[in-house]
């Protein structure tokens, strides 16, 4: 039998080793005693080819035990309050598998596989695929199946919303992350990182079914999502599986940075969002790798305290608030309070929209991560080629012709190119300071230009419930969780009326739980 990563030659060595035929193994039928030798030539693995068959089991979870987890996790009790109380028990492998890195080289790769499991007929038998693609993260030991670390919010989320509701969830951890030999992300590259999903989920339907539920199948329905980062990610893999013609049930991308050239130009001319200077600093060496072109030194782009070292920190194995309290990067500055020149003194910061200026304002400051020379550069590409979706609507489309290289990259990792052929969701709330809705709202935009065959579905999660809307419930829910952040908030003594600290938890912990909550509905209905 042929196996993917091994090739058997069997060699019949008549008259002897190293004895031709019929050369001194006697007369007449040379050597009846020919040895027989199994000679094992191993091959290079392939993309998609499982690195360990069977995967690994981490650990089994029983209802009981999933409800343990989420009553003493904070997103854990959202999904409870949202009716998403497990009702499959689910073992939990961890694939390791072959994918390719930015430059389209061999390197591994590790996932998980959660497989429900139970008497129900919605826990066994043929289940369909849930493709989960997780956000951003600094932690270089990040491993999405380890559903009880202390960073295990993602993973408990999807093992919540999905592999215990009945599908069999595959979530890649990435290349860079976790058992990855490579020493940087490639985030926010669409073609790698559609790569890794595709990869991932060909590794986790060659190990189907695993030993511990036989009678769990694949029924050959897929669904793709993700959030934030992942949220991208989703989008970049159905594209990329729809151009080459694989089968694509449904996708409900979640939160992401899909506009990227537009969010790119908004966080330079002074929406500056929450999270930014670890994000550029993934990207652009991201990028780096990719192009080649972005820098010829780290210098180029990063202040000298922070040049040396930038292109390979992150993701790292020293806890983000450590690099900041070491002064390896900063905790929010990313550019400097002294306006490149005169004419962009006003959005050095931004003052507009109102209820993200003090976002915008801790952007700013001394020990910024990125040089004002580079941010003059790239603004002034931004005004000779601007997007069409920011500062304002034209085209809604990306720059034509961008000549700075980051703006260059950005255009060709924009999502704003494609026309779905199955059924797409979005969801995002409209007050998210992490990922700005304006990335939702062009996508919007592109597809009302450009037409699916079945019209997308956007779900705002912060706007105000109406009748006959099928997520009017979960919207009514979404703004009593915020007013219970804000009563908790002014409770302890906050003098804003709660507003810090909605914003500071309205990325991860209010929008997340509440749009898997969406996607799950929709998924459900397909």
């Amino acid at each position: 039998m042929i196996s993917d990563a091994k090739l058997q030659v069997f060699l019949w060595l008549m008259c002897g080793l190293l004895v031709a035929c019929g050369g001194g193994g006697g007369s007449g039928g040379g050597n009846k005693n020919a040895s027989t030798i199994a000679v094992t030539v191993t091959t290079a693995p392939a993309r998609g080819d499982l690195l360990a068959s069977p995967p690994n089991r981490l650990a089994s979870y029983s209802t009981n035990d999933l409800l343990a987890q989420l009553t003493s996790d904070k997103i854990g009790k959202t999904l409870l309050n949202l009716a998403l109380t497990p009702k499959c028990a689910i073992d939990v492998y961890q694939l390791r598998y072959s994918t390719v890195d930015a430059k389209g080289n061999i390197t591994p790769a590790s996932a998980a596989l959660m497989v429900p499991s139970g008497s129900s007929n919605s826990c066994s038998g043929a289940r369909p695929i849930v493709l989960y693609a997780h956000g951003t993260t600094a932690d270089r030991a990040f491993n999405i199946a380890n559903i009880t670390a202390s960073n295990a919010e993602e993973g408990l989320l999807l093992a919540t919303a999905f592999a215990a509701q009945g599908y069999i969830a595959v979530a890649p951890n990435y290349v860079g992350y976790d058992t990855s030999t490579l020493n940087y992300h490639p985030y926010l590259n669409a073609d790698q990182q559609s790569k890794d999903m595709m990869d991932a989920l060909h590794a986790a339907r060659a190990a189907l079914p695993v030993a511990s539920a036989t009678s769990t199948t694949d029924s050959g329905k897929l669904f793709i999502t993700g959030y934030s980062e992942g949220g991208y990610v989703a989008m970049a893999t159905h594209r990329a599986m729809q151009a080459a013609g694989m089968v694509v049930t449904a996708s409900a991308p979640m939160s992401g940075p899909y506009a990227l050239s537009a969010f790119g130009d908004a966080i330079f001319l002074g929406q500056v969002s929450k999270g930014s200077p670890e994000n550029v600093a993934l990207i652009i060496a991201s990028y780096q790798h990719a192009y080649g072109d972005i820098y010829v030194s780290t210098a180029d782009v990063f202040e000298g305290k922070y040049a040396t070292g930038i292109d390979t920190l992150l993701p790292s194995a020293t806890a983000l608030s450590d690099l900041q309290n070491q002064g390896k990067i900063p905790g929010s500055i990313l550019f400097s309070n002294v306006p490149p020149n005169a004419s962009y003194a006003s959005v050095t910061p931004a003052t507009s929209p109102a209820q993200f200026v003090a976002v915008f304002a801790k952007g700013f400051g001394v020990d910024n991560l990125v040089t004002n020379a580079y941010r003059l550069d790239y603004l002034q590409d931004a005004q000779a080629q601007p997007d069409g979706g920011f500062p304002t609507i034209a085209s809604g489309l990306p720059p034509v012709n961008p000549v700075n290289k980051l703006r260059a990259a950005f255009k060709t990792n924009d999502l704003r190119n494609w026309t779905p052929t199955s059924p797409v969701l979005l969801c995002a709330g409209n007050s998210d300071p992490t990922v700005f809705y304006l990335n939702t709202a062009l996508m919007q935009g592109y597809w009302t230009a450009h037409p699916p065959t079945i019209a997308a579905v956007v779900v705002d999660i912060d706007a105000s419930p109406s009748n006959g809307d099928p997520y009017s419930n979960l919207k009514a829910g979404f703004l009593s969780a915020k007013n219970a952040v804000r009563t908790a908030a002014v409770a302890g003594g906050d003098s804003d009326g709660g507003d810090k600290a909605v914003l500071d938890a309205y990325h991860a912990q209010l929008v997340a739980p509440f749009c898997a909550s969406v996607v799950k509905s929709f998924f459900d209905a397909l």
